[in-house]
């Protein structure tokens, strides 16, 4: 089975109030998701917006995955994710990686799936990836937005880490 996922995600600052859109298509059908979150970031909506399509997938199938986000397409055609997860979810030099909760979820989520990565220009006139842009831009202002317990988690690691030094 061949399907094709368009993605993106949307922040109104930064972090800020975001969002994130999916379009599936498998032949004549059609399936589209949003979320929003009250706080979160650009790059956690584009990787969530990647998560939901994946996940949505009832059968392991040819993927073809469409992105705006260089983050989100460079980590897994460069072999960033791989490099990340040898490295117990670190950086080089043992730095912290961002999002390592949703970075954990799209291997896990492309686990046993063929997945080609396909970068897009954003805001370019690609139909899909503007009504994905839509899709994620309305979520993000919509009235039923959730909390985004891994950013929350990691702001207030980070918190704590400040409270450790103080001026």
């Amino acid at each position: 089975m061949q399907v094709e996922i368009y993605t993106d995600g949307a922040a109104k600052g930064n972090p800020g109030p975001g969002g994130y859109g999916v379009i599936l298509v498998h032949g004549e059908q059609r399936r589209e998701f949003q979320g929003g979150f009250v706080r979160t970031t650009n790059n956690r909506m584009e990787l969530l917006a990647a998560i939901t399509g994946l996940e949505s997938l009832t059968e392991t199938s040819a993927v073809t995955l469409y992105s705006d986000s260089r983050y989100l397409v460079d980590a897994m055609t460069k072999g960033w994710l791989e490099s990340w997860r040898s490295r117990g979810w670190k950086r080089p030099q043992n730095q912290p990686l961002k999002n390592p909760d949703l970075w954990q979820r799209l291997d896990r989520a492309c686990n046993g799936r063929q997945v080609d990565w396909r970068w897009v220009k954003g805001h370019a006139g690609h139909a899909e990836n503007e009504r994905c842009d839509e899709l994620a831009t309305l979520a993000a202002t919509g009235d039923d937005r959730e909390v985004d317990a891994g950013f929350e988690a990691a702001e207030a690691a980070s918190a704590a880490q400040l409270d450790l030094f103080p001026q």
